[in-house]
């Protein structure tokens, strides 16, 4: 395999993320059972030999590796977790971003790590969401998540509760409620898309009682979402809306935070959830879940959630 894809590649570039973790088992439980056709466009970023435990010598060697990320010494030991497995996750990450800022794929995968390993090696973003947005020289991206019969984006991502409501801004909410828009838009071919925004507070503040960021903030992105022309519904009270979306009458929900986006979600799809960024020059998936240390190398780890990152991938390249 050309180490250096060329521009134009119609590769799928998926990292093993830590190797102590679940990503090299749900890497090779998700080749599984993918097409034929579609394996062969995949470029696997790591040691093949981290997979020798979970996929046979003949699905190994079918595979396209980058072979000059190998692994120095030892294999690790699935669920020990180490410095060595953190900076190997990172290099990987690296070198599949710089893949993808160069066009020689199509999409990147990456499979799960651990935040706590990667900042004990020097790791300085929140999040890969972050990392990926800096290298491309993104000053913002969003989180999109893919599940069932919902899609959600985050208007904060990765932060303490206690910040969000200072973090949580007009221009940055009306900048996410527009990328939502525009990325179901361009992708679903949805030719105007309906986007249900969250309340922050209970019951969407209710006129104040229970908080007041729904007026000073979320309505203002609102209605400057709208002076664009984009159909927006909002601020809606959390504990019903994801019902309303469930059925069909809106194309993407924004939450206001992490758990209020994602618990809803997983509820529905927790076993086909993805993570998509919007925003980059490429397209990036991933599984919406962490590394699992507790149960990697078990037997017990869930691939689907790897299977429909890579299947999202693909569908949203054959889009770009």
């Amino acid at each position: 395999m050309n180490p250096h894809p060329t521009a134009g590649s119609s590769l799928i570039g998926i990292t093993l993320g830590d190797p102590a973790g679940v990503g090299p088992e749900v890497v090779a439980g998700a080749l599984k059972n993918i097409p034929a056709g579609t394996r062969s466009r995949c470029l696997l970023i790591g040691d093949p030999r981290l997979l020798n435990k979970f996929a046979s010598k003949r699905m190994l060697t079918s595979l396209d590796w980058i072979r000059s990320l190998s692994w120095n010494g030892p294999l690790p030991k699935p669920g020990r977790p180490s410095r060595e497995g953190a900076r190997y996750a990172l290099a990987c990450l690296e070198y599949g971003t710089l893949l993808a800022l160069k066009g020689g794929l199509s999409a990147l995968v990456t499979a799960p790590v651990s935040k706590e390993g990667l900042h004990g090696v020097g790791f300085r973003f929140p999040g890969v969401t972050e990392y990926l947005a800096y290298r491309a020289g993104v000053q913002h991206a969003e989180m999109l998540f893919l599940g069932g019969p919902i899609r959600v984006v985050l208007a904060t991502r990765h932060v303490p509760f206690r910040d969000v409501s200072r973090i949580l801004t007009t221009q940055r909410l009306a900048r996410t409620i527009e990328r939502s828009h525009r990325f179901v838009k361009r992708y679903f071919k949805i030719a105007h898309p309906r986007v249900a925004v969250l309340g922050l507070n209970p019951h969407a503040g209710e006129g104040g009682l229970t908080g007041r960021e729904e007026k000073k903030v979320i309505r203002p992105a609102i209605a400057r979402a709208r002076r664009r022309g984009f159909r927006v519904e909002g601020p809606l009270s959390p504990d019903s809306a994801f019902w309303t979306a469930r059925r069909g009458s809106f194309d993407v929900v924004v939450a206001m935070y992490h758990d209020q986006g994602l618990i809803p979600l997983k509820m529905l799809a927790f076993d086909r959830a993805v993570n998509v960024t919007i925003g980059l020059p490429f397209i990036r998936t991933a599984p919406d879940h962490g590394t699992a240390f507790d149960i990697a190398g078990k037997g017990k780890a869930n691939p689907r959630p790897m299977l429909e990152a890579i299947r999202w991938a693909v569908k949203l390249s054959l889009k770009s």
